[in-house]
């Protein structure tokens, strides 16, 4: 069994999210036939990669950072897409946090990589603003001999924030 994870850039364009979609079916087709993905299923990259897994047929395993995030920071044009993930999961692991903040995304970055034998991130290569962003879980993957693989398709963009 294969088991891969994602990391990735939640501000994707509208266009970008299509791009991303099709280069994680090209990536993932190859393992489509024993293929198990661990997902944090945030929206953008995790979500996309979560729901190419399952329509290539394979088994998803999420990881939830903390027992607040689904109240809290699932915003509603994500919620129907975070549930149905939610629901198709063949395990769904609560971290033992009780708030979702940069400590439980740190844990649950680290709790994915350790979990994989490969990381495919969807990632524009810039330094992270932050701790337990993608850059960040990257660098944890390397740190540890994970394998990652970059997925960040020609003419994919983040939304610029104002």
């Amino acid at each position: 069994m294969t088991r891969i994870g994602v990391t990735g850039h939640m501000d994707l364009t509208p266009a970008t999210v299509l791009l991303v979609r099709d280069a994680l079916v090209e990536a993932l087709t190859p393992y489509a036939s024993d293929l198990t993905g661990v997902s944090c299923i945030a929206a953008g990259s995790d979500s996309i990669f979560a729901s190419v897994v399952l329509e290539l047929g394979g088994t998803l395993e999420v990881i939830i950072p903390a027992a607040d995030y689904r109240a809290r920071k699932v915003k509603p044009a994500h919620a129907e897409l975070f549930d149905d993930l939610v629901r198709q999961a063949t395990t769904v692991r609560v971290l033992p946090h009780d708030v979702s903040d940069r400590a439980a995304y740190e844990a649950a970055n680290d709790a994915l990589v350790d979990e994989v034998d490969l990381l495919m991130a969807v990632w524009d290569g810039y330094a992270p603003v932050d701790r337990g962003g993608t850059a960040t879980t990257v660098a944890h993957a390397h740190a540890n001999n994970r394998a990652v693989q970059i997925i960040w398709p020609t003419g994919a963009a983040r939304q610029r924030r104002l």
